[in-house]
């Protein structure tokens, strides 16, 4: 049968097939590339889990596969034995925001609790300029491929965000950002550990430091990354009422990039 649009190839399934959970005894769960072609054709169409067309076996079981895996950190595994092939000479830092669709911003109550997370409503859901929104946090590698990636409300500040996801940045290495992420702070941990710091001063700054802008203009690379990742509608749009749901198709979408 011919490859549908969407479909993992077989050098993608060759990738992710041995990094899925192995289940020796008992049942034989439903063929595990069906199952997943069926999540991947709901993350780039944007349609309902019910639509999900019948070559892909019953929606349900896409559905409570993509839940039941997302809960036990599949996913995340293997956007992390993926990613860790990065390139990390160069890396850079920057967010984007995400619209929330009112499917996304409306829950019923005890829908978190059936789902085993913590909070009914997500806590990655602000207010900002767009109205209800989430932040994609993200750091690239040398290439535009993502090495980190996490959620944030629309709020959230850019620079105090990215705290946490800089371990990645070492010796000898250069970080991108632009003026969101400029404070002293960061650019004294940055020279602590001997990394260079490529980025845009904020205009109110009395003695800017000084910018290296052969070196900034390659920070087009995470934004080309943003827009790849918006090829994906489940991503472009949140319809996904929790953070843990929302960040799992991220990773997932992050992994079909780097493959």
């Amino acid at each position: 049968m011919a490859q549908r649009r969407y479909e993992l190839t077989d050098f993608e399934w060759s990738i992710i097939e041995p990094l899925l959970p192995n289940k020796p005894r008992g049942v034989p769960r439903v063929d595990d590339r069906r199952v997943l072609n069926g999540i991947y054709w709901r993350l780039r169409t944007g349609s309902p889990w019910a639509d999900i067309p019948d070559r892909y076996g019953p929606s349900t079981t896409c559905y409570n596969r993509f839940v039941r895996w997302a809960k036990l950190g599949v996913w995340d595994r293997i956007f992390d034995a993926v990613s860790a092939a990065y390139e990390g000479s160069e890396q850079s830092v920057d967010s984007s925001s995400i619209r929330v669709h009112q499917h996304g911003a409306n829950g019923k109550k005890g829908g978190a609790e059936a789902a085993g997370l913590a909070d009914l409503r997500a806590v990655c859901m602000g207010r900002s300029r767009g109205g209800l929104t989430t932040k994609i946090h993200a750091v690239t590698d040398a290439h535009g491929l993502p090495i980190t990636l996490k959620l944030t409300a629309g709020q959230a500040h850019d620079g105090r965000s990215a705290d946490d996801m800089l371990d990645t940045v070492g010796p000898g290495q250069t970080l991108l950002a632009d003026a969101a992420y400029d404070s002293n702070r960061l650019r004294d941990h940055l020279a602590a550990i001997a990394a260079k710091a490529v980025i845009r001063p904020i205009p109110r700054r009395s003695a800017p430091p000084p910018l290296d802008r052969d070196a900034y203009r390659r920070r087009n690379r995470i934004e080309r990354f943003f827009s790849k990742l918006k090829h994906y509608r489940v991503i472009a749009t949140r319809y996904e009422k929790h953070d843990a749901n929302f960040l799992a198709l991220v990773k997932l979408a992050a992994t079909r990039i780097w493959l």
